[in-house]
């Protein structure tokens, strides 16, 4: 008896499921395959909006290019009034880039927002990853290999940031192009690290120089953690664009919110000009004969002034920038 009980209530199961397959096969238009068709619809259009809206722009890039050089024609022989209109359409049409470039940030090209992503991601991975080696070869470890490592890692970090920025930078990333040389020269100062021999001077020079690069990880990752917050809240309230990326220096869309990370920026640029002296001063040495050193200290002289200069110019701007505001206010 208990044997045809659990049969017949295997049968019954096996039933219920079979009405259940029939059931999900011949639903009506509410089922998944209705969704992924409107879905694929709407996809459609607006595949062709975006392309639409590209066509649109580039017929009035061609157009606004066409009127620049009627207007220059324009100018030979103009009276006062016809004058003062030429130069108000030229200031319009002085802005009509930004308001395409903003437009177009909106629009797929090449996978810009995917990649950029990918460029913030690598950036935080190799930034823990220097942080915690630079550590390790200051406190824990001592060993000539292991800083040769440490310095190639950072040759082929800053020669691959070098490389995703310039893609960047086509994709509509706005970079200032002082921060894209300051990779280079980090890239070039750290392929004379890696070359510079086993030595007294090295030694006298090692900790500092190890010492320097933990606090520039250190700022580094707090200048990724805050500026990707700031980012998205300046984002969501339509005052950044898109495709802005977290730099080693400071910008202008960082004044709301990150200023108290000027201090740690300072700090790092006047460490690079200490670096610089503390290595034209062992150049002087008697017992210098590496060529090493000398390079080294230019190309941190050469990231003080631009890494300070840029900076001082970004807040003197903001600064005087706030002034003429408040003063219309």
């Amino acid at each position: 008896m208990v044997c045809c009980f659990y049969a017949k209530h295997n049968v019954l199961h096996c039933c219920q499921k079979v009405q259940f397959w029939f059931h999900l096969t011949r639903a009506p238009s509410s089922t998944c395959l209705e969704t992924h068709r409107l879905y694929k619809q709407k996809l459609e259009e607006v595949s062709k909006l975006q392309d639409s809206c590209s066509n649109a722009i580039a017929r009035q890039r061609k157009k606004l290019k066409e009127l620049t050089v009627s207007l220059e024609e324009c100018k030979e022989t103009p009276s006062p009034e016809e004058m003062n209109a030429i130069n108000g359409i030229q200031g319009s049409i002085k802005d009509r880039p930004n308001v395409f470039f903003e437009m177009e940030s909106f629009l797929p090209k090449k996978n810009g927002f995917a990649y950029k992503d990918e460029y913030e991601k690598f950036k935080l991975v190799l930034t823990v990853l220097l942080l915690v080696f630079s550590f390790t070869c200051r406190f824990v470890f001592s060993y000539r290999a292991l800083d040769a490592l440490f310095n190639f890692l950072l040759v082929w970090y800053y020669c691959t940031l070098t490389i995703r920025e310039s893609i960047l930078i086509s994709n509509g990333s706005r970079i200032k192009g002082w921060w894209v040389f300051h990779h280079y020269v980090f890239c070039f100062l750290s392929g004379v690290m890696l070359t510079w021999p086993e030595g007294i001077l090295y030694q006298m020079f090692r900790n500092q120089f190890l010492t320097y690069c933990l606090y520039q990880s250190f700022v580094q990752f707090l200048q990724y953690y805050y500026q990707s917050g700031c980012l998205y809240r300046l984002r969501a309230l339509g005052e950044s664009h898109n495709m802005d990326l977290t730099v080693e220096g400071f910008q202008s869309w960082m004044w709301r919110g990150l200023t108290f990370l000027l201090p740690f920026l300072f700090f790092g640029h006047f460490w690079q000009l200490y670096n610089g002296l503390t290595l034209f001063r062992m150049a002087q040495l008697p017992e210098c004969k590496e060529w090493q050193v000398f390079m080294c200290g230019c190309s941190y002289l050469v990231l003080f002034m631009g890494n300070f200069s840029t900076t001082l110019g970004v807040v003197y701007h903001k600064y005087i920038h706030n002034q003429d505001k408040s003063k219309s206010l």
